[in-house]
């Protein structure tokens, strides 16, 4: 068995070093994740300016894969070149902060263990529900037992498979339960921050994400402020299928 972990917070990031602890004795494992703090850049990968690897040998890090780039890039380059035998299993995290709904879209450690899914690597993102990294010691046990629950199964379904699991910040989160569920969907983001740097020029900051606007039963939102772990599979496929007869009839022409 072999493990490819990534994130998104960057190599330094306490949630990195837990989920890598957490994976010990489960297999072989290999590291590479971002150089510095990547949240936010989705599916990015860097096409303008050639990447570069290098080995942390930090207390925490030592043997860490380093990459001057995105999580996707991360991910992309160890399938493609940087490492000389593919994993079995792709995960990512443990994410300081939620990554629920429309966050997925834009959420570089989902796009991390996405890019597995994509080279056809079963894979997990993780998150805690809260910043902070408040109790990450038990949302790591409670990765490791998500992962143990997988692993004998990857050779059975016959195809990559991906999961978004969102971990409430609690000392109890091992004994919480967990439940599959679905995306629900966040309001609109808040404005632009708009601020005047030194040379009186004005800056933008991306505003604050929305808050839950569809977080009934049954989604992730839900499940986490219910105490609950919540486990989503997610899929690629952006293709609008209920709507595809009507534009072949608006816009196709005959072959």
């Amino acid at each position: 068995m072999r493990i490819l972990i990534a994130n998104d917070d960057g190599y330094l990031a306490p949630g990195l070093a837990a989920l890598v602890q957490a994976c010990q004795g489960l297999g072989d494992i290999d590291v590479v994740a971002p150089e510095s703090n990547a949240s936010g850049t989705s599916n990015a990968l860097t096409l303008n300016r050639p990447l570069n690897v290098f080995i942390a040998d930090g207390e925490a890090q030592r043997g860490f894969r380093v990459v001057n780039g995105t999580p996707s890039d991360c991910v992309h380059v160890a399938l493609t070149g940087l490492l000389e035998q593919r994993p079995d299993l792709v995960v990512s995290g443990i994410n300081n902060g939620a990554n629920m709904g429309d966050d997925t879209l834009y959420s570089g450690t989902v796009a991390a263990a996405m890019e597995g899914y994509l080279f056809g690597v079963p894979a997990i993102a993780f998150s805690q529900v809260d910043k902070g990294w408040q109790h990450l010691d038990a949302a790591a046990r409670t990765a490791r037992e998500v992962i143990e629950r997988v692993l004998p199964t990857l050779q059975q379904r016959g195809g990559p498979w991906l999961l978004n699991v969102n971990i409430p910040n609690r000392a109890d989160a091992l004994q919480l339960p967990r439940v599959v569920t679905r995306l629900g969907r966040r309001h609109a983001s808040e404005p632009v921050i708009r601020q005047v740097n030194p040379r009186g020029e004005t800056i933008y900051w991306i505003g604050p994400a929305g808050s839950a606007r569809e977080a009934g039963e049954g989604t992730d939102f839900y499940a986490a402020s219910q105490g609950r772990v919540s486990i989503t599979p997610l899929q690629v496929d952006l293709t609008d299928h209920a709507a595809l007869s009507d534009w072949r009839h608006l816009l196709a022409t005959a072959a």
